[in-house]
């Protein structure tokens, strides 16, 4: 197993531990950076959510630059993406953080794209990769999520709700790229519409 899906495998084992330390019961205590007070989990949390983020940007990177590309990487990076960040949303739901319209929206979304990838491979053995639209989206769901988890820190002593503002940032990107992955690939229908 070469090193960019080292570092997807790592990201997928990532999500479980991210989970537990998230919706764990106890806080370890709190800890206020620029006036905003986060428990110690929630930190502990956004920095495995943080390393499982930074092995998306690196294994992709590394894969091309050094033609490490495999048909596993390109079926398994997304999906690790998927997981992690459908994990951190139903979480974040939980907290009362995100509203879980903008939640269902957003895994609906996520689904939605994971079986199109598939039908392409069914139909061209090729596997469908991201595309600009869906790289954006998924860098602010990123920094959605972690300024979410860390309760707005760095905005919320200046009364801008930056977390919010990525979180709708991100949802436009959701819907925008999840449509644009179905106009672009519209052909694996046409068998439907004979």
């Amino acid at each position: 197993m070469n090193l960019p899906n080292k570092l997807t495998v790592f990201r997928i084992i990532l999500i479980p531990v991210f989970i537990v330390i998230m919706v764990i019961p106890y806080t370890w205590g709190t800890v206020t950076w620029f006036g905003t007070s986060i428990a110690v989990t929630k930190i502990i949390g956004a920095i495995i959510f943080a390393v499982a983020s930074l092995t998306d940007l690196a294994d992709g990177k590394i894969a091309r630059a050094k033609h490490l590309v495999t048909n596993f990487g390109k079926f398994a990076d997304p999906l690790a993406d998927k997981m992690l960040v459908m994990s951190a949303f139903i979480i974040l739901v939980s907290l009362d953080k995100v509203p879980a319209w903008v939640a269902a929206i957003i895994v609906c979304r996520e689904l939605a794209v994971t079986g199109l990838r598939l039908l392409i491979v069914e139909n061209n053995g090729q596997v469908m990769a991201a595309a600009m639209p869906g790289k954006i989206k998924t860098t602010s769901q990123m920094i959605a999520i972690i300024l979410l988890i860390l309760n707005n820190v760095l905005f919320a002593a200046l009364g801008i709700p930056m977390a919010d503002i990525m979180l709708y940032i991100c949802l436009f990107f959701t819907i925008y790229s999840g449509i644009d992955y179905f106009v672009q690939n519209r052909d694996v229908f046409s068998d439907g519409f004979k």
